[in-house]
């Protein structure tokens, strides 16, 4: 026990620990001690309070966003405005941004819409496209057709066909991760993707090192690329302050060859194949595509590769024509019967609140119902608006979210929002064997969406993200099916039932407002 401390203490995660601790007292002495001990010190820091505010006020942010900053500036003044100085005005965050930029514009050029597909659905399914075309024309995002789908309702079942697609590969595989937990489910992985690395198939690699933090060690990417695997840490977490470490890459994507690939909420950790127990049982869902809609996903994760190398490689030497010769077209059906696919990402960098604008057109063009699960719910007005007024119309909206939480203080502040919205008619479920980690939407049994998009907002509003659209899809019965036969095992949540005591309550509040900036 002994060792295991003082390996601990001496630990890349200790130190980096210690050094923001000692980053942030030190920020925090100087500017205090300043104000206290000099008067002109203290008019100038809190006269820069006072131009922050204004500053965040003529922001284009959300709301949320500006509430939360413009209190703390103003209830610490001679420490908030230049807090917030230090962490929003960084060089590094700008070079990132202008990075990524780049590398969008090389892959919205590979991204190209098949005008045929756009017409076919408006004439099929007219209700629905101006949701597409939205998808399409701002963030660029095609919809195809001629894309098998496979919708997973466990772990098990959805690492055990990843496992059968990798072994698949003959050109390359591409894995994005926001977490990585060494075990039996990593642990099979990687043998495998080394033994493809000898047989000659480019494997690549990126995960996120904030994600992976606790769980991985320091050099765990160069132990990687000694075994053949090309691996990069996305946004390596440094021990100073930074805006970037709140920009976490949480997608998770599996692409293979170009014309298979695999998103929705499994990372790689034991919890999430059932070989560990954490939190009770873990519920999670997961989607496959084989078919033209998977080349998105393989230029999703190129556009992240170059905007984090600040590099420019041809996305068209990854297209799966390069290998094979795709089947004419004319010998297609008029209407595909495997209906509509569009896979979407989502950036902090592009001012663009995709993962957001979908769900809030799939509520606003609902008739029937919406189904929703998600581990977490805190809610800016906006969305919280919507899924109110879905409801008030007379839509069945039902959202399930954890019984079992896996993040307490977060858990406080998701059942903070849970009486305002049964009031306005949602109906409300609590997994009661443990936590859902499932993010997904359907609705009307015509759409859906499956992806990593949690709504909270991090995930919404912070994160690189991901999901796919699923338009009058086979898979959408399998999805819904899932949704009811897991409603069956919770708990409804009442507007009796959802009371709180007063400092419970007191404690929600406190949590809403900070909220935006957790």
């Amino acid at each position: 026990m002994l060792k295991k401390i003082i390996r601990l203490l001496l630990s890349r995660r200790a130190l980096v620990i210690l050094l923001l601790i000692l980053q942030a007292w030190f920020a925090g002495y100087v500017i205090w001690h300043a104000g206290i001990r000099n008067n002109l010190a203290a008019m100038g820091l809190t006269l820069l309070s006072f131009v922050v505010v204004l500053y965040i006020v003529n922001r284009s942010d959300r709301e949320s966003f500006k509430l939360s900053w413009v209190i703390f500036v103003l209830a610490v003044p001679l420490f908030g405005g230049a807090l917030y100085f230090m962490f929003r005005i960084q060089s590094a965050a700008r070079r990132r941004r202008k990075a990524m930029q780049q590398s969008h514009n090389l892959a919205r050029a590979a991204l190209v819409q098949d005008e045929s597909v756009r017409r076919e659905l408006a004439e099929v399914s007219p209700l629905w496209v101006n949701q597409v075309n939205y998808l399409i024309d701002v963030p660029g995002f095609p919809v195809y057709k001629n894309t098998e789908t496979e919708y997973f309702d466990d772990g098990m079942k959805f690492f055990e066909r990843l496992l059968e697609v990798v072994k698949e590969a003959k050109h390359y595989i591409f894995i994005e991760v926001f977490i990585i937990r060494p075990g039996w489910m990593w642990n099979t992985l990687e043998s495998l993707l080394v033994e493809k690395a000898k047989a000659g198939v480019e494997v690549r690699l990126i995960y996120d090192d904030m994600g992976c933090f606790m769980s991985v060690p320091g050099n765990f990417d160069k132990r990687l690329r000694s075994l053949g695997i090309k691996c990069i840490k996305f946004n390596p977490f440094r021990p100073f302050w930074s805006t970037l470490q709140n920009n976490r890459d949480h997608r998770k994507i599996i692409v293979v060859d170009g014309k298979v690939a695999l998103t929705g909420g499994f990372n790689f950790g034991d919890e999430y194949v059932g070989k560990i127990i954490r939190f009770g049982h873990w519920k999670d869902a997961g989607i496959l595509l084989r078919g033209d809609a998977a080349w998105s996903f393989a230029v999703f994760f190129l556009e992240m590769w170059n905007g984090t190398l600040h590099t420019s490689e041809d996305f068209n030497l990854f297209r799966p024509d390069r290998h094979q010769e795709r089947p004419e077209r004319s010998d297609e059906p008029a209407i595909s019967p495997l209906g509509y696919v569009q896979p979407y990402a989502d950036s902090p960098m592009d001012n663009e609140n995709t993962g957001e604008h979908v769900y809030r057109r799939i509520l606003s063009n609902a008739r029937r119902y919406v189904y929703i699960t998600t581990p977490y719910l805190i809610l800016d007005d906006t969305l919280l608006s919507s899924l109110e007024l879905t409801a008030k119309c007379g839509i069945d909206v039902r959202i399930i979210t954890p019984a079992i939480p896996d993040k307490k203080l977060v858990h406080i502040t998701t059942r903070s929002y849970y009486r305002q919205l049964l009031a306005a008619g949602v109906r409300i479920f609590e997994y009661t064997p443990g936590f859902i980690h499932s993010k997904t939407f359907i609705s009307d049994d015509v759409t859906a969406t499956v992806g990593t998009i949690n709504l909270d907002y991090r995930s919404l509003y912070l994160h690189f993200e991901c999901g796919v659209l699923l338009h009058q899809v086979p898979a959408i019965a399998d999805i819904k099916r899932d949704f009811l036969e897991t409603q069956a095992k919770c708990k409804e949540i009442t507007l009796e039932n959802s009371k709180v005591n007063f400092l419970t309550r007191a404690m929600q509040i406190f949590m809403r407002l900070c909220a935006p900036l957790m």
